[in-house]
C-alpha cells in the first residue's frame, strides 16, 4: 500500500496472516492457554480470562474489518501468536485505537513481539488517517501487572500508564454478612423493562465528569441487557440507586459478576450502598453463582474498597491500562493525538457509598 507507511515484517521464519475463522479460533485459545502460567493468568477473571474457541468467535465477528484488523503469528505452520484492534470514542472526545497482543513464552525475546507492535501501530495510522480523527486519537494497549514482558515492551515503545484498574474477588457467596439496613423511605426490588432508562441513565449520570469512559449508549444497554439479577432502589417513583450482576461460565465454575453499583449523590452515605450490594449478591447466589468478581479503579476517592471488603471480597489482579501520543501521519499534514496528563484519581466502577 502506498500511503507513506511501511508494513513491518516479522523476524525471518515467522508470518503474519489474517484470521480465517473456524480452527484459527481453536488456534488463538491455545496461545492464551499457553501463555498462562508465564503471565499468571486468571481464568476466571472477568476482566480478562482464558476465553474458549467458542467465546474467541463471538468477539471475532463483532470486530469491524476482521480481516485487516487481526493478525495470526504462524511460525512452522503453527499459530504461536495473535494480535487484535478495536477503536471508541470516549466522553471527552478521544478516539482510543486499543491493539491487544498474545504471544506464546517460547518465542520471545526473537523480535516478534516488536513485530506485533509495530503491525499494531502501522494499521491504527491507517485508521486514524480513514476514519479522519487524527487531532484526538491516541494508541492504547493493555497489560495485567504480571505481564512483565509485555509492559517491558510497552514502556520501551513510549507507552505510559495512564490508570488501572483493580479485580476484586469474593470466594464464597454461601456466606455473606448480614446487618444490611435500607435507608428509611427506600424501596429496594428487581429492575425491570419499564426501568430499564432509568437504570441507565442512573450509571450513566453516575460517570459524567468520569475520565477515559467510552460512550456508553442506551441502545447499547440495552442489547446486552441481562436483568436476572438487576436490583433498584426508589424513593417513591425515583431511582436513587442501581446494582447490575450478571451469571457467567468461567473456568468450569459459575461465577457472578457486579457490573455496576451507583447511587445517585443525594443518597450516599447512608448504608444504601452496601443494602443494593448484598441484596445483589444474594440473587447471584440464588442463581447458581458460587463466587463473585467486580472491578473498579485504583485511585479511589469513593471509599468503595472500603464497603467491597466489608463484606468479604478481597483484591485479585490488577490490568493496567497504556496510551501513547499518535506521531504526526507522513503526508497527512495533521498533527498528532494527545495523551491528556495524568488525571486526577479515576472514579471507581462503582459510585456506591
Amino acid at each position: 500500500m502506498n500511503d507513506g507507511l511501511a508494513s513491518p515484517q516479522p523476524p525471518p521464519g515467522y508470518l503474519f496472516r489474517p484470521c480465517a475463522g473456524g480452527e484459527d479460533h481453536g488456534a488463538m485459545a491455545a496461545v492464551r492457554r499457553g501463555c498462562a502460567a508465564q503471565d499468571r493468568i486468571d481464568a476466571r477473571s472477568v476482566v480478562e480470562g482464558l476465553p474458549a474457541a467458542a467465546e474467541i468467535a463471538d468477539s471475532c465477528a463483532t470486530l469491524t474489518n476482521a480481516s485487516e484488523n487481526q493478525v495470526l503469528v504462524e511460525h512452522d505452520g503453527d499459530v504461536v501468536g495473535h494480535a487484535t484492534i478495536t477503536w471508541w470514542e470516549e466522553q471527552d472526545g478521544t478516539w482510543l485505537y486499543l491493539h491487544r497482543g498474545y504471544l506464546l513464552p517460547g518465542h520471545r525475546g526473537r523480535g516478534v513481539g516488536s513485530a506485533m507492535l509495530g503491525w499494531a501501530e502501522t494499521r491504527i495510522r491507517r485508521l486514524v488517517r480513514q476514519h479522519g480523527t487524527t487531532r484526538t486519537a491516541v494508541f492504547g494497549a493493555n497489560a495485567t501487572a504480571h505481564e512483565h514482558e509485555a509492559t517491558a515492551l510497552l514502556l520501551d515503545a513510549g507507552y505510559r500508564r495512564v490508570f488501572s484498574l483493580v479485580e476484586l474477588v469474593l470466594p464464597d457467596l454461601r456466606h455473606l454478612p448480614g446487618g444490611s439496613r435500607v435507608p428509611g423511605g427506600i424501596r429496594l426490588g428487581a429492575v425491570g423493562p419499564d426501568d430499564f432508562h432509568a437504570a441507565w441513565t442512573t450509571v450513566t449520570d453516575a460517570y459524567a465528569d468520569a475520565a477515559f469512559t467510552g460512550t456508553w449508549t442506551f441502545d447499547s444497554f440495552l442489547a446486552t441487557a441481562d436483568p436476572a439479577c438487576w436490583r433498584g432502589a426508589w424513593a417513591g417513583d425515583r431511582m436513587v440507586g442501581v446494582v447490575l450482576c450478571s451469571v457467567r461460565r468461567r473456568d468450569h465454575a459459575t461465577v457472578g459478576e457486579v457490573e455496576e453499583l451507583s447511587v445517585r449523590a443525594g443518597s450516599r452515605r447512608q448504608g444504601l450502598g452496601r443494602a443494593l450490594l448484598l441484596d445483589g449478591l444474594r440473587c447471584l447466589r440464588e442463581h447458581g453463582a458460587e463466587t463473585t468478581r467486580l472491578y473498579t479503579g485504583t485511585s479511589n476517592p469513593y471509599r468503595s474498597y472500603d464497603l467491597y471488603e466489608s463484606v468479604g471480597f478481597r483484591r485479585r489482579t490488577e490490568h493496567v491500562r497504556y496510551r501513547k501520543p499518535i506521531d504526526r501521519l507522513p503526508g497527512s499534514g495533521q498533527t498528532r493525538g494527545v495523551v491528556p496528563p495524568m488525571p486526577p484519581p479515576s472514579p471507581p466502577t462503582s459510585l456506591a457509598t
